[in-house]
């Protein structure tokens, strides 16, 4: 098994959608750009938003036991991946590569 590295890029937010169809959320989105994390094992690691985990755990864990070249080939890595999680009013875009 191999470990892989989560690496939180970018943030859109859509405050116009937010203010048509969100409650206020006191807290909407604790992680920050820049943030890494390790997934030891294809694991999720500790203190990782459960949400955006459900999206990035299949291909972490593809990526984990050894397998890429999602969708085609559509990285220039085959063993990473750029994903965003089901957040639609603030989205987090995360790269998610094999450590080798």
């Amino acid at each position: 098994m191999y470990n892989v590295k989560i690496t939180a890029l970018r943030q859109t937010t859509y405050p116009d959608l937010s203010a048509a169809y969100e409650h206020p959320q006191p807290v909407p989105c604790e992680l920050t750009v820049g943030q890494t994390w390790v997934a030891v094992s294809g694991q999720r690691p500790e203190h990782f938003c459960d949400s955006a985990w459900q999206t990035l755990c299949p291909f972490v864990e593809a990526l984990a036991r050894g397998e890429g070249g999602f969708y085609g080939q559509w990285m220039l890595n085959s063993h990473s991946a750029m994903l965003s999680c089901n957040d639609g009013f603030r989205p987090m875009t995360f790269l998610i590569e094999r450590i080798d």
